[in-house]
């Protein structure tokens, strides 16, 4: 079963590179879908694989790379897309 999440990522999480992290993270967890930066500063994401898989990706962005100081994570509920692989956007 496919678990799907989309995530707002919130703190000094962009310049960090937070999304090549990110991204590590999620391929290595077996996890996909995207990140992206967002213009207000924050850092968006979807997350699609096994409950396991996602919930560990999700721990990650509340700490997220050294140099990142993460305030907040947003979890909501999202819908499958079929993703097949995990990208960098915007």
């Amino acid at each position: 079963m496919t678990t799907a999440v989309d995530v707002t990522v919130t703190g000094r999480v962009q310049g960090v590179s937070f999304r090549m992290y990110t991204e590590q993270e999620a391929r290595r967890l077996g996890v996909v879908g995207w990140v992206r930066n967002e213009p207000d500063g924050s850092v968006a994401g979807h997350f699609e694989g096994s409950e396991d898989g996602v919930r560990e990706l999700v721990a990650w962005c509340r700490t997220g790379p050294s140099y990142a100081r993460v305030s907040g994570v947003d979890v909501r509920a999202g819908e499958a897309t079929g993703a097949t692989r995990f990208e960098v956007r915007g």
